[in-house]
This record gives C-alpha cells, structure tokens and sequence, in this order.
C-alpha cells in the first residue's frame, strides 16, 4: 500500500487543487452524503478545481454503510461515464470515506480517490490508514480492502459544523490515541473542555493524533503486527455497536469506542497490571462524557458471539490490544469466556448500566 499524503489545510481550495493536479484523470465524481451535501459541499461547490464534476449523494449514518449503497455508487459512477483513469473526490465523515474509498478501490479494479474529512471521527481516524468497507451481515466494517487515498485533507472548519455528540464521537479515538502514545497526551485529553471548545487548541491536537496514527500505519499498514495497537477499545466496542445495529438502537462509533475502552483497560488491569489509578480517571472522563451503554446480562452471549467475529482473531481465540501502561502496548492478547465475562460485569456495574 502507497503511502498517503495528509496535509493539514490551511486553505482548502489551493490544496484540493493540487491534490487533484496530481491525479491526472478523465472525469471527476464527487462522493457526499445528505447532511455534507447541505453542510459542508457549499464551502466547495465553487471551486474551480471542482468545475464539472458530478455529483453522487448517498444517505447518512451507519445504517447506509451497506451493500445497497455500495451499489448504488458504483451505478453512478458507470452510468456518468467513469473509467479506470477517473478520480473521485470523498466528503464527508467516516462512513463517506470508508464507503467511497471502497466503491473507487473496486470499480474497473480500481479508480484514484481523494479524501475530504468533515467530521472529528474522519479526521482523525477514518480516511487516514488505507482501510475502507462497509458493513455487511450485520457486522462493521465485515467487507473491505487496505488501498490508501491519494490525499486526506484536512480544514477543522468543518468541525464547527458538527453537533456535541459528533465532536465526542471523534474525542473517543484521539483519546485512544493519547492512551497508546504518552502520559502527557492522554493528560492533555482528559483535561480538554469539550463544553467551551478552543478549536484552534483542538486543530493542534488532531495533528498529534493524526501523527500518532500516521507513524503506526506508516510501520504496518496492512495490521500484522504494532497496527493491531489502533485497535485498542474496538474488540467490544465494535460489538457494542452490532449489538446496537440489531436492536435498531444505532450508537455513534466514537461512542462504543470509549465505552470499550473502559471494559479493555479493566482487562488490561487484570492482565497486564495496567495502573488503576489512569484505569479509574479514564473511567470517569468516559462515564461523565459519554454517558452509558445499557445492556444486561441476557446479551452477554450475543455481545460474546459478536466478538468472536472479530478480524484480529486467530485460531479461535478473541484477542484484545491490552496495555501495560500508557504507550505501553500488548498486542494478540487473547482472553477466556470467563474473562470476557468478568469484564462486561465490571463494565456494567462501574458504568452504572
């Protein structure tokens, strides 16, 4: 996988228009879902370096992240002329670039793309890295491939477009990201006012994160190894979120990403002695930013099955990234039935669920 180019924009126009210079092509589709296309397409629809291009719009959220719409994009794409020499353009949040970079990774084997990050999540962890997909079977991200964007632009102005959920949803993996780095970025993290936002504060903080990201992926980019480190909270949040999906109840990603950090710190507590003071004020900066996943011990088995559909798994073993401490990471830690038991419990009864 080629290395991506992501530059951190202080003028969106000149740099779209040199991320598209570099990509000769034929035609150009720009890929957008129904609230960028209200939001954030009129700070671009007059750029020059966007003139005749044609549009594609998909629905929002989660639940679009499918199959059908996968489909839907490639139609568009064929029927307004695309080749193997076009290029598309992404904007929008996670679900936009994974989705669109899978729909250009895969027509005509293959079409160039650009990423446009609009939301705190996107920014910091969904167009940067290679991964794209959607979701199938009811599971996340089940169909994919690694095949990294041309370009990822970012401009924080689009953060200013976005609600308090969605600003929260994003915080979880920069949280993530202070968790596997320093002591003093994860500090850094708890103690940032969510309520009162400094976005010029918050842009320097995601170009830590997004840096923190880059020098991972750079070292592994197709995750056989120190990539499995991003991974930290997602083997139970991702089942929070299946869990969600099949009860109609849809929960932010950056959301389940937390509130599996809290249960994978536990188990890393247990297991790896990680200290319980940071275990406790992590806890806390969760409990008190994201609330509670409700859930009781009826779902226990279907939330394990959901886990055992993880990709990190291997030889029938549900393995976890754990931590020894901050930045100090266990990857392949697998981890029994009972255990995994014990962690929901302590989950539910810490978190109040």
């Amino acid at each position: 996988m080629t290395r991506q180019e992501v530059i951190i924009s202080k003028n969106l126009e000149q740099s779209l228009a040199a991320a598209i210079e570099k990509c000769p092509h034929d035609r150009l589709f720009v890929l957008t879902d129904t609230t960028t296309l209200e939001l954030c397409w009129p700070v671009t629809q007059n750029y020059e370096c966007l003139k005749g291009s044609t549009m594609i719009t998909i629905g929002a959220t989660d639940e679009n992240k499918t199959l059908e719409t996968l489909a839907s994009v490639w139609t568009a794409l064929q029927k307004g002329g695309a080749t193997r020499h076009s290029l598309m353009v992404n904007l929008g949040g996670g679900m936009v670039t994974d989705l669109g970079g899978f729909a250009a990774s895969t027509f005509k084997r293959g079409i160039r793309y650009i990423n446009i990050p609009t939301t705190l999540l996107s920014m910091v962890d969904a167009s940067v890295g290679g991964k794209t997909g959607i979701n199938f079977g009811g599971l996340k991200n089940e169909i994919g491939v690694f095949n990294a964007a041309s370009s990822v632009l970012l401009d924080t102005r689009f953060l200013r477009t976005l609600d308090g959920q969605n600003i929260r949803s994003g915080y979880a993996e920069m949280l993530k990201h202070g968790l596997i780095s320093t002591p003093r970025e994860w500090a850094e993290l708890l103690n940032f006012d969510l309520l009162d936002i400094d976005y010029t504060h918050l842009q320097e903080m995601v170009a830590k994160s997004v840096a923190i990201k880059e020098e991972i992926v750079e070292k592994d980019p197709t995750e056989k190894g120190l990539r499995k480190a991003l991974n930290l909270g997602h083997t139970v949040g991702h089942a929070f979120e299946s869990l969600a999906l099949e009860e109609n109840r849809t929960i932010l990603h950056g959301y389940a990403v937390a509130w599996g950090l809290v249960c994978e710190l536990y188990l890393s507590a247990k297991r790896m002695s990680f200290p319980k003071d940071k275990l406790w004020q992590t806890l806390q900066f969760v409990r008190e930013t994201y609330g509670t996943f409700f859930f009781d011990c009826k779902e226990y088995d279907r939330l394990f099955d959901f886990m055992t559909h993880d990709k990190k798994n291997e030889a029938n073993q549900i393995n976890f990234t754990l931590l020894a401490d901050i930045g100090d990471i266990r990857i392949n830690q697998s981890a029994t039935r009972e255990e995994i038991l014990d962690m929901l419990d302590f989950y539910r009864e810490s978190m109040g669920s």
